[in-house]
């Protein structure tokens, strides 16, 4: 695939194209308003779009079912022989830099996807944010993991499996509650056997990549494409305080059975750089939905509005459930103070009585 894209690529020029087809495209909209625009595609530059989207989908299923292993274990054997070579750090960053990547080209197919009627134009801004998010982002979560997985060895395969699990069925379970027929048209060739090993396989690339990173391509069994159009920012706001709070939970169970060669480690300020790294990663992806994304005027609301909304109700559930205890514990005093009183008054009674009696005596 690699020589024919290079040969078309550099004979593209020389030979005449024996015919073209016209694809219609519409801008972003400007003061309200979307123009469409036609455009001649020649037969090499369709195969040449053909090849590249092949090609940024292999590099997404080779870094995340290739390279996020690789890290992992490379940065786990750092750990347990408590030193770091050359050859092998090189190699880390090789494999941090190809799971990025991978995450990066995931998100630019993902806006392609959705956005497949608009002229879509990523600009080198939009590129940093989406490095620099997805950098922090697996670099943080795969310290963690290995973290934990270096002094709780065999919960550390429960805590993936579960991960993996989860996110594997959501697809599906969606899918039957949705009540949609079984997608027939992925491939004229295919039986309805072979269908399902190639769903199977998507959603393990699925659980794979959301296991390491959130995963901008949703998929949605029931939908034509395998992929979900929609932006759900409560989709995407519930992931990041749910894998927030997994890496707390997880690096506090390392800071508690951490063992004699941590101690060497200044653990706190461990814990807390990789907390506020994960943070930077939420920061930066923030920054690009909010700022750098291409389509950012199609979005009918904005990522820090769904994210104020998400901490409103969050807000709102923990202020009632205060009051509901506040409630049982003024309901639960009301009869000890009503007891009091009513002793209170029994044994203030006798004397004013006594008094009304030797008035009326002395009168």
């Amino acid at each position: 695939r690699c020589v024919e894209a290079f040969y078309i690529y550099f004979s593209a020029e020389r030979v005449e194209e024996p015919y073209v087809s016209i694809t219609k495209k519409r801008q972003l909209p400007k003061d309200g308003y979307s123009e469409e625009i036609e455009k001649e595609v020649g037969q090499a530059e369709g195969k040449l779009r053909t090849h590249r989207s092949a090609f940024s989908r292999a590099s997404v299923i080779q870094a995340f079912l290739g390279s996020a292993p690789q890290l992992t274990l490379q940065l786990y054997i750092c750990v347990l022989q408590q030193e770091v070579t050359v050859a092998r750090s090189i190699f880390m960053v090789l494999s941090l830099l190809s799971i990025v990547y991978g995450a990066l080209r995931c998100n630019i197919l993902a806006i392609k996807i959705k956005y497949d009627d608009y002229d879509v134009r990523v600009k080198p801004a939009a590129y940093l944010c989406i490095f620099m998010w997805r950098s922090f982002e697996i670099a943080t979560r795969v310290t963690v993991l290995v973290l934990f997985g270096s002094v709780l060895r065999v919960w550390v395969f429960l805590v993936v499996l579960l991960n993996f699990l989860c996110f594997f069925f959501y697809p599906w379970i969606q899918f039957w509650l949705s009540k949609s027929p079984f997608p027939e048209n992925i491939e004229k060739e295919l039986s309805r056997l072979g269908t399902t090993i190639v769903l199977c396989l998507l959603t393990f690339l699925y659980a794979g990549i959301n296991m390491f990173c959130w995963s901008a391509a949703q998929v949605e069994l029931s939908d034509p494409d395998l992929i979900s159009k929609s932006q759900n920012w409560y989709q995407m706001t519930v992931y990041y305080i749910v894998r927030l709070m997994e890496n707390a939970f997880l690096l506090l169970m390392w800071y508690i059975y951490r063992t004699d060669f941590y101690l060497y480690v200044c653990a706190p300020m461990l814990f807390l750089q990789l907390l506020i790294g994960y943070c930077m990663g939420i920061f930066f992806m923030l920054v690009f939905y909010q700022f750098c994304h291409p389509c950012k005027k199609l979005f009918s609301s904005s990522i820090t509005e769904a994210f104020l909304s998400c901490f409103k109700i969050l807000y709102f559930i923990c202020q009632h459930h205060k009051t509901t205890l506040l409630k049982g514990k003024v309901a639960m005093k009301s009869p000890e103070n009503t007891d009091e009183a009513r002793g209170s008054s029994k044994i203030i009674d006798p004397p004013n009585t006594s008094i009304h009696q030797s008035a009326s005596s002395n009168a």
